[in-house]
């Protein structure tokens, strides 16, 4: 029940035009005002390639040990029909042939304002990559940086007391030197992880020739989640 109305709560602040995920005009790989010599980890969500088959968050609550009912990610399924338009597929109206997915989880602000209102410093950007995660010792459990996120995208984990949010697996699977379990669990090559200012690496490269859009730009908050829109063929 409680993921649900997480669910529904960041929803609604994305607005209907990122529900669809429309062309929202492409994004640089790296931003002018970006320090090219620090890593900038990104993650790129293809909403192609997504069947919603829900492992990465299987996969996610366990490489970071999450209490029951509690997740770093959610998959939102979209249904492509529209009321008072018929399906090109099937005829019908408002039907469910074409099935969408959506990743719901911290959009890793780089302008984080969660980070920006934390009083004791708990919630920060980890100095070496950047990625933006807690030290529980600091957390007084005060939701200021839950309030503050506008992607609804933070919790308190009832276990630890603390205000979580997804690092990608900074203290897990990234201290291993392995990707995020997430992107490890997907089959479908639908998440990609990689330094955006590494010229060499594939997510770069994937950005340079994909166009891709972020969640409420107009925000300032530049998140790090990238997300590839559902291309619609004959259109």
């Amino acid at each position: 029940m409680s993921e649900n109305i997480e669910r529904r709560r960041f929803l609604k602040g994305m607005g209907a035009a990122s529900l669809i995920l429309g062309p929202m005009g492409c994004s640089s790989v790296k931003d002018d005002n970006e320090d090219a010599n620090k890593p900038h980890y990104v993650m790129v969500f293809d909403q192609n390639k997504c069947v919603g088959c829900g492992e990465c968050k299987e996969a996610c609550n366990v490489a970071n040990n999450l209490p029951d009912g509690k997740s770093k990610l959610l998959m939102e399924h979209q249904s492509g029909g529209v009321e008072g338009q018929a399906c090109p597929h099937c005829g019908k109206e408002a039907c469910n042939c074409e099935r969408k997915f959506v990743r719901v989880s911290c959009q890793q602000c780089k302008n984080a304002p969660c980070v920006a209102v934390c009083p004791t410093g708990a919630a920060h950007k980890d100095p070496k990559t950047g990625i933006v995660t807690m030290d529980a010792s600091k957390c007084a459990g005060c939701k200021y940086c839950i309030g503050a996120c506008p992607y609804n995208a933070r919790f308190i984990n009832e276990e630890t007391d603390v205000a979580d949010n997804c690092d990608f697996c900074l203290n897990s699977k990234l201290a291993k030197g392995e990707l995020p379990a997430c992107v490890q669990q997907c089959k479908y090559d639908a998440l990609i992880f990689g330094d955006a200012n590494d010229p060499t690496s594939y997510v770069n490269k994937l950005l340079a020739v994909k166009d891709s859009v972020r969640m409420k730009p107009q925000f300032g908050t530049e998140p790090s989640l990238r997300y590839i829109p559902v291309v619609k063929l004959g259109v």
